[in-house]
């Protein structure tokens, strides 16, 4: 495939910030807070999609333009994806 926009970087970047966030999330007897909202995939979808409306407003308010807030964003549009695949498998 030949990329345009230099995606296989970005998609690097993105995995590369995803393994971080493993390490910094909270957990109680190994279970991350966000496992528990995404047991309920109509919860977690509403609770993803209100993540990326905030990170998107807050991107350049806070710290200028910061490149978090897209890897933020991209990162709650996997949950997302994740959520609406587990609807989508309990309704076909």
């Amino acid at each position: 495939m030949q990329y345009k926009f230099n995606e296989p970087d970005y998609f690097k970047e993105l995995e590369q910030y995803v393994d971080s966030t493993y390490s910094q999330h909270y957990a109680s007897k190994g279970v991350q807070t966000a496992e528990l909202i995404f047991a309920d995939a109509q919860r977690g979808l509403h609770y993803t999609l209100s993540n990326i409306v905030k990170y998107a407003d807050r991107f350049g308010k806070k710290d200028g333009k910061n490149r978090q807030d897209l890897l933020k964003i991209a990162h709650y549009t996997i949950h997302a994806l994740h959520c609406l695949d587990k609807l989508e498998d309990n309704n076909g």
